[in-house]
């Protein structure tokens, strides 16, 4: 006798709360038939062959339509968009109605899609794996098994401990499922699809008091997620005060930041650096009114440098191991108000001879100014020696006239979030030109202020910070009563 546990796996490329609940129910259709029928069996006595993919360049035009994992998108393929290929083989590997295709690498491993009227001549990418079901097997019951828990659970465990997940054709033939008539299986498909079937009573009783309790999971964590966006916003709502002058009291003691400009100019005056001068502000380029002792500037006229780096292909550098090469940051590494080197990547160190102006110094201000982590600005802190790509904008200081973590606060702040996405800095586009920051107008607090505006800032995201770990924890929390609850729901009972 034997004991068969399935689990709760959440996948990355499954977010849709009903998708997760159909996998839950049909995840209970095939434990119900696990202990009814007592009879489980491997995937391979219930499919006629399975068949790895065509290896091929896609082209724009040929004689066979080419589906590829790419092509697959929530479960649909627009023909339309497909690319081509020839194939010499076209036999071996043409779609047929009711074929299952299955990624068998990458992030989708696992993930399968049913073939319905392909176009004539369609084949299939080698990243694919088809199944196809043997005549006396409904081929939606197999498509049942492949979108449940029971199925997936076998999934993870195969590629256990693998950097890389991959499902070949001798692990997907092994996996188990109930082995039932096609007059069982066809019942079971339309419970499946939302059908009320007579003779299920207990089972439609268990799915509908396991969904249920889903969907209590599911109120507790849309709560919790709207509390952090709350938090989220109070943040923001902190930092707009800050840089509005409304944070702290002013001074009337503080040397004015008009008179701290002068000086900051003059600092920069004296290395020698020549400067492309930049226009005065507008006043339809001032967004709010600010305290008497501060100005409105533009960031060039505080910063040393605002500078880029570049793509390392571009100059024939290799991407190497950490103890072989130098830190080299990019847009993923630049989180708000912290770097995050959870993937970091290295490059050749002769990149640094290549690209010396992007070497990055502790204590630069680094920027993200290209794509869908625009704005996104953190502090280089790290004592490496470390390069950036062309994602990645450097604002440099090298007086002492500017509070740092003034300067990253107001980067992070809605303020200068909306000047990185406004279209009259960058028309068109979804990247920012060393122009384009140079010009943004930013509001300059007497120095003495600024660093009082630091301090209460501190102060006030220090809390919200325990709130946010507090959430975080009741939310973890929820993700475990949820694998408890489907754990027990997804034992079965012993069988042989």
């Amino acid at each position: 006798m034997s004991k068969l546990n399935f689990e709760y796996v959440p996948l990355t490329f499954i977010s849709d709360k009903q998708e997760i609940k159909k996998q839950i129910r049909n995840t209970l259709i095939l434990i119900h038939l696990f202990e009814k029928y007592n009879n489980p069996v491997r995937l391979e006595k219930l499919i006629v062959s399975t068949q790895y993919g065509y290896n091929a360049s896609a082209q724009e035009t040929g004689k066979n339509k080419f589906l590829r994992i790419s092509d697959i998108h929530e479960s649909k393929v627009n023909w339309d968009t497909v690319p081509y290929c020839n194939c010499n083989d076209e036999e071996t590997y043409l779609l047929q109605n009711d074929d299952i295709l299955i990624a068998r690498t990458g992030g989708t491993t696992g993930k399968s899609f049913k073939i319905t009227d392909p176009p004539t001549h369609s084949i299939f990418a080698g990243y694919l794996i088809r199944i196809r079901a043997k005549k006396e097997v409904n081929p939606n019951y197999i498509y049942l098994f492949l979108h449940s828990f029971a199925y997936w659970s076998q999934i993870v465990n195969l590629n256990e401990g693998n950097f890389r997940p991959k499902a070949n054709a001798e692990n997907l033939k092994s996996l188990i499922l109930p082995d039932c008539t096609k007059e069982i299986q066809d019942e079971v498909v339309l419970i499946s699809q939302g059908e009320n079937v007579k003779g299920y009573e207990d089972l439609f009783v268990e799915i509908e008091k396991v969904l249920n309790e889903y969907d209590k999971t599911q109120q507790v964590e849309q709560l919790l997620i709207a509390q952090l966006n709350e938090l989220e916003n109070l943040n923001q709502a902190i930092l707009q005060e800050a840089v509005q002058g409304k944070l702290v009291k002013q001074n009337n003691a503080d040397e004015p930041a008009q008179e701290l400009l002068k000086r900051i100019k003059a600092a920069k005056e004296k290395t020698g650096k020549k400067e492309k001068p930049l226009p005065p502000i507008k006043p339809n380029e001032i967004p709010f009114e600010i305290p008497e002792n501060w100005v409105w500037c533009r960031l060039g006229e505080i910063c040393d440098t605002i500078t880029k780096g570049s793509s390392p292909n571009w100059q024939g550098v290799q991407y190497v191991s950490e103890n072989e090469g130098i830190l080299f940051i990019t847009s993923k590494n630049v989180d708000s108000f912290k770097i995050d080197l959870t993937k970091a990547t290295y490059v050749e160190e002769k990149f640094n001879e290549i690209e010396p102006r992007s070497i990055l110094k502790k204590g630069d201000i680094l920027t993200n100014i290209v794509g869908a982590s625009i704005g996104r600005t953190a502090l280089f802190d790290l004592d490496v020696v470390a390069n950036i790509n062309q994602a990645v904008c450097i604002l440099r200081i090298e007086h002492n006239l500017i509070s740092k973590d003034y300067l990253l606060n107001l980067m992070n702040s809605n303020l200068a979030l909306k000047m990185m996405t406004d279209s009259s800095f960058a028309p068109g586009r979804a990247n920012l030109s060393m122009g384009n920051i140079a010009s943004f107008p930013i509001p300059l607090p007497p120095l003495s202020e600024q660093k009082r505006i630091v301090a209460e800032i501190e102060k006030q995201l220090a809390k919200t910070k325990q709130l946010k770990e507090h959430i975080i924890a009741n939310q973890q929390a929820t993700e475990q009563l949820l694998k408890a609850l489907l754990h027990q729901a997804f034992e079965v009972e012993e069988i042989k």
